[in-house]
């Protein structure tokens, strides 16, 4: 059985919001991926813990599992699909996409 092409790597950002979570980290998040700015981005194939902290109401956490399916020049960065997320991470990010409290 072959291992994995490369090691988990951990993304751990803490943020003020969501909105400077979306303007200053994240250029496109949807309910199966996000796009994250980086300046040395990971190789396609690459597992990432994710784990965002942002505050609400109240400091609140998305994480979860992702793996890098595409690298982009401009903007610099890539983009990580989700492969697990928890089910309180995934109503968080809903919240964050539709705007409901």
């Amino acid at each position: 059985m072959a291992g994995r092409k490369h090691d988990r790597v951990t993304i751990n950002k803490e943020f003020d919001s969501f909105e400077q979570f979306i303007q200053d980290y994240v250029t496109n998040i949807s309910r199966t991926g996000v796009f994250i700015k980086t300046k040395e981005p990971l190789p396609i194939g690459s597992e990432v813990d994710l784990r965002f902290t942002v505050i609400m109401d109240d400091i609140e956490t998305i994480e979860g599992v992702g793996e890098v399916v595409r690298v982009e020049a401009d903007p610099p960065g890539m983009g990580v699909v989700f492969k697990k997320l928890n089910s309180y991470s995934k109503e968080l990010i809903e919240k964050l996409l539709t705007g409901s409290d």
